[in-house]
């Protein structure tokens, strides 16, 4: 379910619109209106959520419908300082306290006092820092490296991480009054594969940004481009959405983008689809394209049905046993749409032939049953052969979408 611009309170509109948030998926409207009700409270938050999914602009949200909104807002990557210099970053040193202290500096917590500060990675603290974080959160005192006096500091502290503090506090990672201390109120911010049609959204205004930027023509997405947009689980979030669709428009510039066309820029062999998604865009679909592929296969069973029993009768005439061996038949005409082509060696069977629709059919000597997946790969190649590896014409022959033949050549890794 999507919300509709005009639904939204003006408060979240105007979020949106100030710090450049797109879409309207639920679970984001619920995070935008969580923080800007926390705002105004002098609490401490953290942000959670999966890496790339835009935590950075809540703390942005809360500092600036906060009455601190006219101070600092300093943001911190504790993940991108090294260990032996972050108690310095944070709180400041004195001249002489380290090897290239050559004059007192300040802080993060000093320079921001009376603002915000975003501490994005916070799980990536050393545990001797995190100690020192707990003491500001307590009393709003800290003391600078290298020095014996105590400072004070009015700051409000936002954090984010995309870790399981509950798995790192059980695992002595991080300290357990200090995460309790920073989730006085927690946010979580969800996947881009749950936001819908957020997805084509931002897919549009990344591909809008970047011609605009290098001014080079737009290019647009049919349906079948959107769908495989909205399919695939993005285990990059955002940060990757924006990467692949600005390839996309510097590659295919001014043109409009298909599903093929998407799925050539997504990881190679990557099968990262989200049935989630997919049910929402069309929840039937697939088991109508997958029943029409089955009944394809059992059309061309009833044909092997029918080519056994014509070299049973020859077989009957010529000799007497079962282990006579036949030459290679390049193609047998048949009455159905689909010929049967390239049947090498086929042994006729001793046993009465199994009915339609039953396990595949395959010779007593053959030590391993042939399975669906196998049948159903070999007949997608066998189309591609005679389609002159043309995906359109192939996908019309097998009675199924290109999109869902496209994910069928990639799934079995069929070559052309």
């Amino acid at each position: 379910m999507q919300l509709n611009l005009q639904e939204l309170p003006a408060e979240i509109v105007q979020a949106k619109q100030r710090y450049g948030i797109v879409g309207n998926a639920p679970g984001l409207i619920a995070a935008i209106s969580r923080a800007i009700q926390v705002a105004p409270i002098d609490l401490s938050v953290l942000v959670t959520g999966e890496s790339g999914t835009g935590k950075e602009f809540f703390p942005k949200i809360i500092h600036g419908f906060s009455p601190r909104k006219h101070a600092k807002y300093i943001a911190v990557n504790c993940g991108a300082i090294p260990e032996g210099t972050i108690d310095s970053e944070l709180f400041g040193h004195e001249k002489g306290s380290f090897t290239g202290a050559i004059s007192s500096r300040k802080g993060y917590f000093e320079e921001a006092d009376g603002g915000t500060i975003f501490l994005d990675e916070v799980a990536e603290l050393p545990l001797t820092t995190q100690a020192r974080l707990l003491r500001v959160l307590e009393s709003g005192e800290f003391i600078k490296v290298g020095s014996s006096t105590v400072q004070k500091s009015n700051v409000r502290i936002v954090a984010a991480t995309n870790v399981d503090m509950a798995k790192a506090v059980a695992e002595g990672r991080f300290r357990e009054d200090l995460y309790y201390r920073l989730s006085t109120v927690s946010i979580h911010i969800p996947p881009l594969r749950e936001r819908g049609n957020d997805i084509t959204l931002l897919a549009r205004k990344f591909a809008a940004d970047f011609a605009e930027r290098y001014t080079m023509p737009p290019v647009s997405f049919d349906d079948s481009g959107r769908g495989m947009l909205m399919r695939y689980r993005w285990p990059g979030n955002v940060r990757q959405l924006k990467n692949i669709v600005e390839q996309i428009a510097l590659f295919e510039s001014g043109n409009t983008v298909d599903g093929e066309m998407v799925g050539t820029f997504l990881p190679v062999g990557s099968v990262n689809y989200s049935p989630v998604a997919a049910h929402q865009e069309n929840p039937h679909e697939y088991s109508t394209e997958r029943d029409a592929l089955f009944g394809m296969i059992l059309r061309l069973q009833r044909q092997i049905e029918s080519l056994n029993a014509r070299i049973d009768e020859l077989s009957a005439g010529a000799q007497s046993g079962h282990g006579g061996g036949f030459q290679p038949v390049e193609e047998i005409p048949s009455g159905d749409d689909v010929p049967v082509r390239s049947l090498v060696r086929f042994q006729p069977f001793s046993s009465p032939l199994p009915p339609c629709g039953s396990a595949p059919l395959q010779p007593e000597s053959q030590s391993s049953p042939v399975t669906l997946e196998e049948t159903e790969r070999d007949t997608i190649r066998r189309a591609l052969e005679r389609n002159g590896g043309k995906r359109k014409e192939a996908a019309r022959e097998l009675n199924i979408s290109e999109r869902t033949l496209y994910r069928k050549i990639k799934d079995y890794g069929i070559e052309l």
